[in-house]
């Protein structure tokens, strides 16, 4: 079970970070995904994180704009999302697999299990 949060409205530039709380056993066998959804567009990954060892990977449009961080004694995986632009905009989802190592580049059914999204809105 995963939900997210931390969404809303921020002008380009901004910041917003987000949350996404899991609940279930075993925390740490798992890799938590992040990934958003533009309107008219598919959804399409962002970033994740292997809670076992941290390690963590990002698509080349959010580097070294995003982080992908965890808390491990409060189940919770977050996304800081620094100089934010327009195109960011969309509803983010955050996806857990059981797993120990980052996938490089993941499709969507890779991941099992989803959370409902939050939205993101970034103005000009």
């Amino acid at each position: 079970h995963l939900v997210e949060s931390g969404g809303g409205l921020v002008q380009a530039g901004g910041s917003l970070r987000l949350s996404c709380e899991a609940s279930g056993d075993t925390f740490d066998a798992y890799v938590i995904g992040w990934f958003r959804r533009a309107p008219g567009n598919e959804r399409e990954w962002v970033s994740e994180i292997a809670l076992r060892d941290g390690r963590t990977y990002y698509r080349d449009s959010v580097k070294g704009r995003f982080t992908t961080s965890s808390d491990n004694a409060k189940r919770t995986v977050y996304l800081q999302m620094n100089s934010l632009k327009p195109e960011d905009t969309g509803v983010y989802y955050c996806a857990a697999t059981i797993g120990t190592e980052v996938i490089p580049e993941p499709l969507e059914h890779e991941f099992t299990y989803w959370g409902l999204g939050t939205q993101v809105t970034v103005s000009s």
